[in-house]
């Protein structure tokens, strides 16, 4: 699946990590609104705020939610920034890579964020294995959609975004990939396999590893 197509739709394996009986939720990027408006139409009580950086998205939105504020979260004003707490859930839905700091953005929210709070976030895989095989072939070039695209800044393996959390002063509480029907996959991973085993790796871990178009994750603040 291409990540604009991605946007496009409801998320609802992001959706299904929203922990139950939240009674603020802020989503990070928004859009047009189309993931507040399905979480709304489930949970009519709670309120729902967008940030985003389009205006035009921005106005779409706003009908579909309780709140939209126009900003970028990395240069939104502490005044501003602080009127968002208390907020039980945080939503990066394909918003993380396109950050220059997503470490700071976490620690801001980190610092507010109540003791039962979460994050929740879908990021893009960079040990996909087509990102494996341009790799290979030495075409990473960056296109207008998908695990490629060009608004990418940060990438992401497992491995790092465990990083990426645990060192903004969060736990990892569930984390899971999603995995679509992609041709060539297989034999792309024969040689992943292959690689792993001449470098001393887990073959089998590698191949886990590759398979995920996306991450999700939840996770709470460290105590």
């Amino acid at each position: 699946m291409e990540e604009s197509a991605a946007r496009a739709h409801v998320n609802h394996d992001l959706l299904a990590l929203v922990p139950e009986g939240v009674a603020r939720v802020v989503e990070v990027g928004c859009g047009a609104g189309v993931l507040g408006a399905a979480f709304l139409g489930n949970h009519p009580d709670v309120e729902y705020i967008g940030i985003e950086p389009d205006p035009a998205d921005a106005e779409r939105a706003r009908p579909l939610m309780s709140e939209v504020v126009v900003a970028d979260i990395e240069t939104l004003q502490d005044e501003s920034f602080d009127i968002l707490f208390p907020t039980d859930c945080w939503i990066f839905g394909d918003v993380l890579e396109q950050l220059h700091d997503p470490w700071r953005v976490l620690r801001r929210i980190r610092a507010s964020i109540p003791e039962h709070g979460s994050v929740v976030a879908c990021i893009p895989n960079a040990q996909h294995w087509s990102v494996q095989a341009r790799l290979n072939l030495g075409l990473f070039q960056y296109q207008d959609e998908g695990l490629m695209d060009r608004t990418h800044i940060r990438w992401f393996t497992r491995k790092t975004l465990i990083e990426l959390f645990e060192s903004s002063g969060f736990a990892i509480e569930t984390m899971g990939g999603r995995v679509f029907e992609e041709a060539g996959r297989e034999k792309v991973m024969e040689g992943i396999r292959a690689l792993a085993t001449s470098l001393g790796t887990d073959p089998e871990e590698a191949e886990q590893d590759a398979t995920p178009f996306q991450w999700l994750v939840r996770a709470r603040p460290t105590k």
